[in-house]
């Protein structure tokens, strides 16, 4: 059992110094590579794109814009971040109004930039594979293999060769150079809006109807009609006689006529 724990711990220590004579050796290794990034930049190119839009549908974070071309969109979810310049103040997604004018202004900077990657390394040929590989004998006695890139010069006593006369024995120095173009664009927008208009007034010769409160007139007292006067009573001189004898005539006249249709 004790033999078994010396023989990990050896086999633990020859490891741990396996890993940093490896470490060691590749950090030097790289050392011998010389680097250098430098960045250029290009003149900046701008867009400007304008879009422009009414509200038509406000509720809560839900806003749908009729664009100028006639479509809808419909942004859902608005941030209570995204602000918006209306008459110099700033306004969030609440306190837009149905009938409102929006308009958003996207300005795209882009700017061209050039990455240039420089490696630089010197070292004697111990191998050649052209056109493929080089193994080098760097400053500090280690080889190195390298990756030859196509159309790759090599510098040998300040006369330029390619990998095919590169012979073992020779100090060579070479330089790779990498351009890498690349476009940053920034993008920034701009929201800007104005309240509806007021309603337009009426035209010169339409008539304006005005509402006036007219105070109900006070009742009128009118006297009221007196009584019609009770007829005359009739004067003492008159008398029903009259009356009683031309009823009773017509009474007789009348017993005649009967009497004649029977004898008939």
């Amino acid at each position: 059992m004790t033999k078994a724990r010396e023989y990990s711990t050896t086999l633990w220590r020859w490891v741990a110094v396996l890993s940093v004579s490896v470490t060691l050796v590749v950090c030097m290794s790289m050392a011998q590579v010389q680097t250098t990034t430098s960045t250029t930049k290009g003149s900046a190119s701008k867009t400007v794109t304008v879009e422009k839009g009414e509200v038509v549908y406000v509720s809560g974070n839900n806003v749908i814009v009729k664009m100028a071309d006639g479509t809808l969109r419909h942004f859902n979810n608005v941030p209570d971040s995204v602000k918006i310049t209306v008459d110099g103040q700033q306004l969030g997604v609440h306190d837009l109004k149905v009938g409102m004018k929006l308009q958003r202004t996207i300005t795209n900077t882009t700017v061209p930039e050039t990455v240039k990657t420089v490696q630089t390394v010197t070292g004697k040929v111990w191998f050649v594979n052209p056109p493929n590989t080089v193994i080098l004998t760097l400053e500090d006695g280690k080889n190195q293999e390298f990756k030859i890139p196509n159309g790759q010069k090599f510098d040998v006593n300040g006369q330029m060769t390619d990998a095919w006369g590169l012979r073992k024995g020779m100090q060579i120095s070479a330089t790779k150079v990498v351009e890498t173009p690349t476009d940053v664009v920034t993008r920034q927008a701009k929201l800007t809006g104005s309240m509806p208009p007021p309603p337009p007034p009426p035209p010169p010769d339409q008539a304006i109807l005005v509402v006036e409160e007219v105070s109900a007139p006070a009742p009128v007292e009118t006297a009221e009609a007196a009584p019609a006067p009770a007829p005359a009573a009739l004067p003492k001189t008159g008398s029903m006689i009259p009356l009683i004898g031309f009823v009773g005539l017509v009474l007789v006249a009348s017993s005649l006529t009967i009497k004649a249709f029977r004898l008939r």
